[in-house]
């Protein structure tokens, strides 16, 4: 039988136009892998996270309040006890009343500036979800804002910004953009990237979310 990913992408708030090309090339990459996607936005079905064979949690650009308390519990319950969480772009954009999933994501989003090119900075090649890319990336995306900086113990930041390659930044010269660390003893990556549905369909972007999918379901090594 086949693992599950559970995808979830509720939103009581803005809603991205790209979440159907993210589920859709998220079942793409999982396939291949003989991971079965299960798209979803019924805060029921994470509730049962415990009781089915998944392989890792979603979050594809969540906005808003949209989980209830068995939600919540079963959502920190799978993480913390062995299970892998990947958050996608607006996934910082969520529960924000919740203090703990704060710790999950890493960070909390305050804004962004208009969509723009910039060279993301790719720290740590010796990760799945940044190993193809080259130091320096073009790349064009919302860069978001965060209320603090997720850098910090434990933490391992893949990749960051270089806000003097655009305009609007607010966090400085450290910028982080994708950072993973273990959350009890279970995982956790969260991307920023990912507002168009454009990069959904690019190699590179499409590689980044495959390699730290596999990475949160203990399938890839890093």
């Amino acid at each position: 039988m086949a693992e599950n990913v559970v995808v979830f992408s509720a939103t009581a708030g803005y809603r991205h136009d790209s979440i159907d090309a993210g589920a859709a090339a998220l079942a793409e990459l999982a396939a291949p892998e003989g991971l079965s996607v299960r798209h979803t936005e019924d805060p029921r079905e994470l509730a049962r996270l415990a009781a089915g064979r998944c392989a890792a949690v979603v979050f594809l650009s969540p906005t808003g309040e949209v989980l209830d308390d068995a939600a919540r519990r079963a959502l920190r319950e799978y993480v913390t006890g062995g299970g892998g969480f990947l958050g996608v772009h607006a996934a910082t954009c969520a529960e924000y009343d919740w203090p703990w999933y704060g710790e999950l994501t890493g960070a909390r989003f305050t804004g962004h500036p208009a969509v723009q090119a910039a060279a993301v900075t790719v720290e740590d090649r010796g990760h799945p979800a940044t190993a193809h890319l080259p130091r320096e990336w073009k790349w064009t995306d919302e860069w978001y804002d965060f209320a603090s900086n997720p850098r910090g113990p434990g933490v391992r930041v893949l990749a960051s910004v270089d806000e003097r390659n655009y305009e609007g930044g607010t966090m400085g010269a450290d910028h982080p953009l994708a950072w993973c660390r273990p959350v009890g003893a279970g995982r956790s990556l969260y991307t920023a990237l990912g507002h168009a549905e454009s990069a959904y369909a690019d190699p590179d972007f499409r590689a980044h979310l495959r390699g730290a999918l596999l990475w949160c379901a203990g399938r890839a090594p890093g």
